[in-house]
């Protein structure tokens, strides 16, 4: 490798590799996106609770025709969605599509959450807003319950992994992205099976 190569286009300087990273960020571009973010989470929230709460029957009359099995499903589905996007905007953390992704889903479950009056006691705030049409709002938000223990689960697991398995053992294959994003779904996808088939669709 020749020295001319190895000092092409490179500028004399006094700067540390932690000053020239600090020189060439860009924190604006950053603050824009935590903005951006900040409103896709407050929103489409109040968005889908102002629906819920002042246009009820209109509410009611666009989701009676859908089944709870099927709410549930779309509520997950889109959380799980919303997961993995930010999963893999923190590894292809030098490209902005995953963190764009991530907004439009993350915005999608909000607005979902806002029509469904998520919170830790929605079954009583969904009967009060829905009345005996309820069934398919708590269904939402067990899909987005659902979804999200699933993720505890995993981040337990895959904690436990990292520190119980040593770096040298065949079972360290086991962290690895791909691997660990076949675990992810694979609890996901338990924690739907227990939510279709555990007894919880019963009081839909």
């Amino acid at each position: 490798m020749s020295s001319e190569y190895l000092n092409s286009d490179l500028p004399e300087t006094d700067l540390s590799i932690a000053d020239f990273s600090r020189k060439h960020a860009n924190p604006k571009r950053w603050w824009l996106y935590l903005a951006v973010l900040l409103i896709a989470i407050v929103i489409p929230y109040w968005i889908g609770r102002t629906l819920a709460v002042q246009h009820t029957a209109w509410v009611v009359s666009h989701y009676s025709g859908l089944s709870a099995k099927g709410v549930v499903f779309i509520s997950w589905l889109v959380t799980v969605a919303a997961f993995t996007s930010l999963a893999m905007a923190l590894i292809e953390s030098r490209s902005w599509l995953w963190r764009f992704i991530f907004v439009i889903f993350l915005a999608f479950e909000q607005f979902i959450a806002g029509l469904c009056m998520l919170s830790m006691s929605f079954w009583y705030s969904t009967y009060v807003v829905y009345g005996a049409s309820s069934g398919l709002a708590n269904a939402a938000n067990l899909g987005i319950i659902s979804a999200g223990l699933a993720v505890a689960v995993f981040a337990v697991l895959f904690v436990g992994l990292l520190v119980t398995i040593p770096k040298t053992s065949p079972l360290n294959v086991l962290t690895r992205s791909w691997a660990s994003f076949i675990m992810f779904y694979a609890v996901e996808v338990l924690a739907i099976v227990v939510v279709f088939f555990g007894g919880f669709m019963t009081a839909m």
